[in-house]
């Protein structure tokens, strides 16, 4: 399948969603094209210090991509690969609505503050205008990212992503751990850690077991 992680707010952590389901896809023994069609290129740092931290062992292939030769090549790069990860930039650039057209699922995580929030109708457009030309079905998921221990303000966030008529959404919630960005300063996943963080463990590994059952449940 062809997985694009985006949305049109930076600092939402697109690239740790896009990284961490890269290395679980590949720990479960597929073949993993990793695509970073973010100019800020953080995915491709994380494969570069990945490379250094594993002797060059990361356990998937990485390119750059931009504006539309994420699609002209993302077409001819899909039999080669059991899964593509493509990490987009938080804005509506052409290289976010190119990876669109030829994906299989859109993942769009959310940070619970207003500033986030509010740009969910343009991303639910977004959606639609890409799903108006696509011949192919586009699942969408909105979830919680970098959300509070506690607090009332993911619970409200919560509410308003479950009335969304665009997007599925998910209810495991990532919290904003030092795991997650411990992990990224080395290259790793958080299931990678030596040190292991049980609970960041236990979310994204729900998260992504959520929707891949939504989707299988889907095709059948």
């Amino acid at each position: 399948m062809v997985f694009t992680v985006g949305g049109i707010k930076g600092g939402s952590g697109k690239t740790t969603i896009a990284t961490n389901l890269t290395v679980l896809l590949s720990k479960q023994g597929f073949d993993v094209l990793l695509v970073d069609a973010d100019e800020q290129e953080t995915s491709t740092d994380f494969t570069t210090w990945r490379e250094e931290n594993l002797q060059g062992e990361i356990g998937y292939t990485a390119i750059k991509l931009s504006g539309e030769s994420v699609r002209s090549q993302i077409l001819k790069l899909i039999p080669k690969y059991d899964h593509i990860v493509i990490d987009t930039g938080g804005r509506d650039t052409t290289s976010q609505r190119a990876a669109m057209t030829v994906s299989d699922v859109y993942l769009v995580p959310f940070n619970p503050r207003s500033f986030d929030l509010w740009t969910l109708n343009k991303v639910e457009k977004l959606v639609q205008e890409i799903r108006a030309v696509k011949a192919n079905p586009l699942t969408a998921f909105a979830f919680l990212n970098r959300a509070d221990p506690k607090g009332s303000d993911n619970n409200d966030a919560a509410e308003l992503l479950k009335d969304s008529e665009v997007f599925t959404y998910l209810p495991t919630a990532l919290v904003n751990r030092k795991a997650y960005s411990n992990a990224a300063s080395q290259g790793l996943g958080v299931v990678e850690l030596e040190v292991k963080d049980s609970k960041a463990i236990a979310e994204i590994t729900t998260l992504f077991d959520s929707f891949k059952e939504l989707i299988s449940s889907e095709i059948e």
